[in-house]
C-alpha cells in the first residue's frame, strides 16, 4: 500500500474480510512506528477476536502490538443517547402526541447511521479527548446514505420541530451534538486526498463487485475521491486435480477480467484465500506479508490428513432447500415468505428457488423484491421454463417514492408559505422517504398472503429493519385511531408478527461475521415480536462432496463450528445451500437438486386458492 493518509477508511459488505484487513493495516503502521487507533462502527464488530485483544468503547492499547489502540462505537448506545437528547430538547414545546411521532420517527435504521456518525466524527475534525495519533483506521466508513442527509439544509434547521408529522429520521438540530462548523470540518477532510484514503473491500465475486462498483461512485459523487480497491479472497487451486478448485479458479479469473468498468481506473491489490481464520496478531501480518503467509500454510498443510478425516467425521448435516419447501407447505396452500440478511448472503436466490419450487408442486406463488438491485429476474432467467403459476414483479423504490412525495405535498402542502413548503420538500429528500414509499408498497403485497404463497427478497438488513420499524409506527397509528373492533384489525405488522401466515427465513454465509451480522438482525426482529422461522446458511463447502484441495477442505473444516452454533444456538431448524462456482448459480442448484424444471404436465391438483 501506499504512504498512508491520517484518515483511513475500509468499507464493504459483511464478511469481505474489511475487518481483517483493517486490523492488519492498523497492525502495520503502528511497527512502523507510528500511533494507531482503530475504531470499528460496525453494530456487529469482531474487533476483540480479530485482535485477540479486549475492545470496548473507551480507547485502549492492544495486546501484543506497541502504539495500537482500539475502540468499539456502539451504534444503538448511541442512538439511544441520540434519541435522548431529541425528545429532551423538544418537551418543553411540542405535545405529548408530537413527542410520540418524533420517538416513532426516530427509531428507524437510519437515525442509528446518523447518531453514529455523530459520534466518530469528532474522530476526524480532531475533538476527540484522546490520545494524539498519527493514523486513525476505521472499520466502516459512513454511508453514502448518512452523509447524504446530513447534506440536507433542513437538518439544520428546526423544520422537525414546527413540523413533527414530517418525515425526517434526523429530528432538530440541537440534537447534534457536531455543530455546522465540525461537519464542515469533517466533511473537508474527508474530501482532502492528503487526509483520507478509502478502500473498497470485497470478493471476486459479481454481487460483491457490482456492490463495490456503487460504493465507489457514490462516494464519488460526494467528492470522496481519494479511492483504493481491496480485492480479498482470490484462490489459486493447489490441487489441479480437483476439478471444483478449478473451476473456481477460472470463474475467479473470469470474473476479475469483467470487473465494473469504475472500478478498473482504481489502484487495485488482490489478497488470497487463506486457508485459516485470520484471527490474532501473527496471521493478520500474513495477510500483508507473503513470506509469513507461506509459512503458516506450509504448516497446515502438514496436517492435512487429520483435517480430512476430522473434517469428514464430525461435519454436521445440513438439508437442503427443497426440504425447506417441504416444511413450507405442508400444512398450508398460502402464506408470506420473507428473506432477511444483510447484503450478498444469498437472499435473492433463496427467495428465487423456494418461489419456483413451491410453483413447482401447482401452488400460485408471487415473488417480488423490495432491494433497489433487484437480481431477482437474472435469477430467473437461467430456467428454461417457469411454473405457470408463478408471477414475478418489483417493488421499485424511485417509482414508489415518486409517488409517495406526490401524495404528501397534496396532503400536507395546502397550507404552508413558500418557505415551509421548500423545507417540506427537502424534508422529502431524505433518504429514509424512500423506505417509508417502499414499504406502502410492501404493504401492498402482503396482503396477497391470505390466499396465496408470497415471497419477498428484502432489501440488505439496516434498510430492511427501518421498513419493519415503519410498519410498527403504521400499526400504533392505526390502533391509536380506528373506531371500528381492534380484534377485526390486522395491519401488515400484525400479519409480520404471526407465525402460521409469515415465515422469516435468516439467510447467512458460513463465516463468523455473516453470523454475528445474522443474529443481531434476529435479535431485532424478536424484540419487535417477530420470531424467525429458520435459518438458510449459503456457499457451504461443506455440503460438496470429493473436495480434494487442501484450501477448501480447511474452509470446509472451518465452517462446521459455524453451522453447529447456528444449528445449537441460534435457529430451531437451519437449512443449507451448497458453494456453486457456476455462473448461472440458480441453474446449478436446480440440477444439484434433480430439479430442472419441466411443467408440461404440471399437476395443479394442489395448487391453493
Amino acid at each position: 500500500m501506499k504512504k498512508e493518509t491520517k484518515f483511513v477508511f475500509f468499507t464493504g459488505k459483511g464478511g469481505v474480510g474489511k475487518t481483517s484487513l483493517s486490523c492488519a493495516h492498523a497492525i502495520k503502521e503502528a511497527k512502523s512506528g507510528r500511533s494507531v487507533l482503530i475504531v470499528s462502527t460496525d453494530p456487529a464488530s469482531n474487533l476483540s477476536d480479530v485482535l485477540e485483544s479486549p475492545v470496548s468503547n473507551q480507547e485502549q492499547p492492544v495486546s501484543g502490538v506497541s502504539n495500537l489502540y482500539a475502540i468499539n462505537i456502539d451504534p444503538e448506545q448511541s442512538a439511544h443517547q441520540y434519541r435522548t437528547r431529541v425528545i429532551d430538547s423538544l418537551k418543553s414545546v411540542l405535545t405529548k402526541e408530537d413527542i410520540i411521532k418524533i420517538n416513532e420517527q426516530l427509531s428507524g435504521a437510519c437515525t442509528t447511521e446518523i447518531a453514529s456518525f455523530d459520534e466518530f466524527s469528532r474522530f476526524v475534525s480532531g475533538e476527540h479527548n484522546g490520545t494524539v495519533y498519527d493514523v486513525i483506521v476505521f472499520d466502516t466508513a459512513p454511508t453514502g446514505h448518512t452523509l447524504r442527509l446530513l447534506e440536507l439544509p433542513s437538518a439544520w434547521a428546526t423544520f422537525s420541530r414546527d413540523n413533527p408529522q414530517g418525515a425526517s429520521c434526523l429530528g432538530p438540530a440541537e440534537a447534534l451534538e457536531m455543530s455546522q462548523v465540525r461537519y464542515k470540518t469533517v466533511v473537508e477532510n474527508l474530501k482532502n486526498r492528503e487526509r483520507t484514503t478509502f478502500y473498497i473491500v470485497c470478493r471476486a465475486d459479481e454481487s460483491s463487485l457490482q456492490e463495490a462498483s456503487r460504493t465507489s461512485r457514490e462516494l464519488m459523487d460526494l467528492g470522496l475521491t481519494n479511492q483504493e480497491l481491496l480485492i480479498n479472497g482470490i484462490f489459486t487451486a493447489i490441487d489441479q486435480e480437483d476439478p471444483l478448485a478449478v473451476m473456481i479458479e477460472k470463474q475467479m479469473e473470469k470474473r476479475l477480467q469483467h470487473i465494473p468498468e469504475n472500478l478498473k481506473t482504481l489502484p487495485t491489490r488482490l489478497f488470497p484465500l487463506l486457508p485459516y481464520n485470520v484471527l490474532g496478531i501473527e496471521k493478520l501480518n500474513s495477510l500483508l506479508e507473503e513470506k509469513m503467509r507461506e509459512s503458516v500454510v506450509k504448516k497446515m498443510l502438514h496436517s492435512i490428513g487429520t483435517v480430512i478425516h476430522t473434517s469428514a467425521s464430525t461435519r454436521p448435516v445440513l438439508p437442503e432447500l427443497n426440504r425447506l419447501v417441504e416444511d413450507l407447505t405442508e400444512k398450508s396452500n398460502h402464506g408470506l415468505i420473507m428473506t432477511m440478511g444483510k447484503g450478498g448472503v444469498g437472499k435473492t436466490i433463496t427467495a428465487a428457488a423456494i418461489a419456483v419450487m413451491i410453483a413447482q408442486k401447482g401452488y400460485d406463488v408471487h415473488l417480488t423484491t423490495t432491494d433497489p438491485a433487484a437480481h431477482v429476474q437474472k435469477y430467473l432467467n437461467e430456467l428454461d421454463l417457469l411454473p405457470h403459476c408463478l408471477t414475478v414483479d418489483r417493488i421499485d423504490p424511485k417509482s414508489e417514492t415518486q409517488r409517495y412525495k406526490e401524495k404528501i405535498i397534496a396532503q400536507k402542502g395546502k397550507n404552508l408559505n413558500d418557505q415551509e413548503r421548500k423545507l417540506l420538500m427537502e424534508d422529502l429528500a431524505s433518504p429514509c422517504t424512500e423506505e417509508v414509499a417502499v414499504f406502502h408498497a410492501f404493504s401492498r403485497t402482503i396482503q396477497q398472503a391470505r390466499r396465496k404463497f408470497v415471497v419477498i427478497d428484502t432489501a440488505p438488513t439496516g434498510h430492511t429493519l427501518l421498513l419493519l420499524d415503519t410498519a410498527g409506527a403504521y400499526h400504533k397509528e392505526v390502533m391509536r385511531n380506528t373506531e371500528l373492533d381492534p380484534n377485526k384489525i390486522k395491519t401488515p405488522y400484525m400479519m409480520l408478527q404471526d407465525q402460521l401466515l409469515s415465515k422469516i427465513l435468516i439467510v447467512t454465509l458460513p463465516e463468523t461475521t455473516p453470523m454475528r451480522e445474522a443474529s443481531a438482525l434476529q435479535s431485532d426482529l424478536i424484540r419487535a415480536g417477530i420470531t424467525p422461522y429458520s435459518w438458510v446458511i449459503n456457499q457451504c463447502f461443506s455440503m460438496r462432496k470429493a473436495i480434494k484441495d487442501p484450501i477448501l477442505l480447511y474452509r470446509a473444516a472451518a465452517e462446521s463450528d459455524i453451522i453447529r452454533e447456528i444449528q445449537n444456538t441460534l435457529s430451531k431448524t437451519t437449512y443449507g445451500i451448497p458453494f456453486f462456482p457456476e455462473e448461472h448459480v440458480l441453474a446449478a442448484l436446480f440440477e444439484h437438486l434433480n430439479m430442472i424444471p419441466d411443467y408440461a404436465h404440471t399437476d395443479t391438483e394442489n395448487q391453493g386458492g
